[in-house]
């Protein structure tokens, strides 16, 4: 059974990659439970992420799937100088495995990813990488992401960081 499971989410996790890199951008938001939270924690200590997204700094944080719907309307609508050219993105994720089950027997599933980027404008490439936590939930279409936690390992940036580079 965990196979079969380890299966449905994988399939999931790299259907959201897909969607990112070929800007399918309602696509990808239909992947997301309404309350969904997509978290991309700062570093406050050279081993430790921050911790909480209430009271500590985030490079990126949406409590529900409306923070998200607004930032892709901010990237289809050309109003975001982060999106402006709009950028390339290659997702690679690796490593996938369960790691156990939150409240209510929802699958959380851990992995390692890296994003390739790269910038017409500037004809310039760069890459980020890191770790995801996947909290999956099961509704009655199938599975949806309700949380998203990306720990991004190589955090100096030379530009603002957007949901399609990590």
């Amino acid at each position: 059974m965990d196979n079969e499971l380890l299966n449905r989410c994988a399939e999931l996790i790299y259907r959201e990659a897909a969607y990112l890199d070929e800007k399918r951008w309602s696509e990808w938001l239909a992947l997301y439970a309404e309350d969904a939270e997509f978290w991309l924690p700062a570093w406050n200590a050279e081993a430790n992420p921050t911790s909480d997204p209430q009271s500590q700094l985030s490079l990126i944080y949406y409590n529900s799937r409306a923070g998200l719907e607004d930032r892709i309307w901010r990237i289809q609508s050309g109003k975001s100088l982060a999106s402006d050219p709009l950028i390339r993105t290659c997702h690679m994720i690796t490593n996938l495995r369960l790691t156990g089950t939150a409240k209510e027997g929802h699958p959380c599933v851990n992995s390692h990813w890296q994003v390739y980027v790269y910038r017409p404008a500037q004809r310039r490439s760069s890459s980020y990488f890191g770790f995801y936590e996947h909290l999956l939930r099961r509704e009655s279409d199938g599975l949806r992401i309700a949380g998203k936690k990306i720990i991004l390992l190589n955090d100096e940036i030379e530009t603002a960081l957007d949901i399609n580079h990590v």
